[in-house]
């Protein structure tokens, strides 16, 4: 009876051992139904499979939807389901309706197991996120199933920080930028070939601007014999990211920092010293008058035209793009980019653009998953090395091919036959010229920045301080809600006396009527608020 017991317990244990390894491989892995050689590896010793399929939202990029309907129409994503077995089913939401659509989706509580956001711009922070059972805390799911996230960051332990909430959750497989050359894309652009004709140097200080720019107005460079010249594009939305002009003063349009103390620049004497020079300018006829109401199409008219000396932009869609619109009519065309301004000949600029290696986007994982180890491992194959080539060039032989241990990227990206833009090409295979969880690699913009003036204006535009930059911070659910409310207000009104200012509209002797306005909209509060978030960032 004794040895019946004991042959009936062993069984017993048999069964439960064999049941846990079935549970944790996770259920329809799919491991041997999808065949892929992955795909078959069985949970041993806490590994597990990858997923049978995913339901996966995220913004389907304009390059990508040049050419597809879903972005399983990449070729990257192609090749990834024929090495893990794994079916995705992506949900996109409209474009230009982005935060509307995750509202009503994370309101709703109808969630994919996978959502691709800007997390930075979700109210209450990812930690809410968390606490409101809308997506999960990763930290030992990665730490147990995520190999080539954790080495990258063990590798660069300010990843690490950047990811972590101030609770110290991480809640994302993150977007990163794996090089300096990599986080500065956007500045100042001139006409060369304009400064060229007039005998003029590139401009540095603000003093030097206002000179170039009446040698502009009245010396004819389009030579077309009219005085149809706009010396300088005024971009207000483009300032607040490159910071043309105000960071010459050592101050941005929003919240910056200095040795570690939040400030806001519009309240700042300086800003108004900024706005007299911007007002200066346009009463002189120095900016277009019509800035205010130039969208991207009136801008694109407006350069192509030869009719712009001056104007903020990207490396890319704008530099690039613009000189390759512009030589078909006038092949002596040259841009080029302009440093970042200062007040005294010789300093070091104080601002520039400059973004964070990580920028708040990145892939979280929802409550909804059922197999969130399994989703993790599937993540993770993109931050090694295989992933990496695959996310950063697509397929070789194909997309790129490799020559002296370059991976370099074939005439159907740089010269696509069909026509498609470096952009568009690049989109039908990888996700590098925009976003998704994977680090993005130096060689690809060294490729898309093939232009020598595109070189070097990114050399050009990295020279700044940049100390000054806000990193990327994360409010308290109630903060977020107060800060939202006071901000809404102050932008609003900002946005409108800005432009009245610059256009003469309102003298600038109402500057400081201005700042009381916007401190009795509650801008103290609001940069209290940024201030507790910076120093919960410092003490991580």
């Amino acid at each position: 009876m004794g040895t019946i017991r004991k042959r009936a317990a062993k069984m017993a244990i048999l069964v439960l051992i064999v049941a846990m390894i079935a549970g944790c491989s996770g259920k329809g892995s799919g491991a041997e139904e999808q065949g892929g050689e992955q795909g078959k590896e069985v949970a041993s010793g806490g590994e597990v499979g990858y997923p049978e399929k995913l339901t996966y939202w995220v913004t389907l990029n304009a390059n990508a939807s040049a050419t597809m309907q879903d972005m399983n129409g990449i070729a990257a994503y192609q090749e990834l389901e024929k090495t893990t077995g794994t079916k995705i089913s992506f949900q996109h939401p409209p474009a230009g309706q982005e935060a509307d659509a995750f509202n009503i989706m994370v309101s709703s509580g109808n969630l994919p197991d996978v959502i691709e956001y800007g997390w930075a711009n979700v109210s209450g922070g990812p930690d809410k996120a968390i606490s409101d059972g809308t997506i999960i805390r990763l930290n030992e799911l990665i730490e147990e199933h995520a190999p080539n996230l954790t080495k990258v960051l063990n590798d660069n332990p300010e990843y690490r920080k950047l990811i972590t909430t101030d609770d110290g959750n991480i809640y994302v497989f993150p977007f990163l930028r794996g090089d300096e050359y990599l986080l500065t894309f956007n500045g100042l652009i001139i006409r060369q070939d304009w400064l060229d004709q007039l005998k003029l140097e590139v401009p540095e200080t603000i003093d030097e601007w206002y000179e170039v720019l009446k040698a502009i107005k009245t010396g004819d460079p389009n030579g077309n014999g009219k005085a149809d010249e706009i010396p300088l594009l005024l971009d207000l939305d483009m300032t607040g990211i490159n910071h043309a002009f105000v960071g010459a003063w050592g101050i941005t349009t929003g919240f910056y920092q200095v040795d570690g103390q939040v400030k806001y620049g519009p309240i700042q004497p300086e800003f108004k010293s900024y706005l007299e020079t911007m007002s200066k300018w346009y009463a002189e006829g120095l900016i277009d008058q019509d800035f205010a109401a130039t969208d991207a199409t009136l801008k694109d008219a407006k350069v192509t035209n030869s009719q712009v000396g001056a104007f903020s932009g990207y490396m890319g869609s704008s530099l690039g793009r613009y000189t390759e619109l512009m030589k078909a009519s006038n092949p002596d065309v040259k841009l080029t980019g302009a440093p970042n301004v200062v007040l005294k000949k010789g300093d070091m600029p104080i601002l520039g653009q400059k973004d964070s290696a990580y920028n708040g986007f990145g892939a979280a994982i929802t409550k909804a998953n059922k197999n969130p180890a399994e989703t993790v491992k599937w993540l993770d194959y993109k931050y090694g090395e295989e992933g990496h080539m695959l996310f950063n060039f697509g397929v070789e032989g194909v997309s790129y091919e490799m020559k002296d241990g370059y991976p370099t990227y074939t005439e159907e990206v740089m010269k696509n036959p069909d026509g498609l833009s470096i952009t568009q090409a690049l989109a039908k295979y990888n996700l590098a010229s925009y976003s998704g969880p994977f680090v993005q690699d130096r060689r690809y913009i060294e490729q898309y920045s093939a232009l020598p003036e595109q070189k070097a204006a990114i050399e050009t535009w990295m020279k700044a301080d940049n100390s000054r930059l806000m990193p990327v911070i994360s409010p308290t659910a109630e903060e977020s809600t107060q800060y939202a409310s006071i901000m809404n207000d102050v932008n609003t009104y900002y946005e409108e006396m800005v432009n009245k200012f610059i256009m003469g509209v309102e003298p600038i002797s109402g500057f400081d009527k201005f700042v009381e306005t916007i401190q009795g909209m509650g801008i103290e509060e609001a940069v209290k608020i940024q201030q507790a978030a910076l120093d919960r960032f410092n003490s991580r």
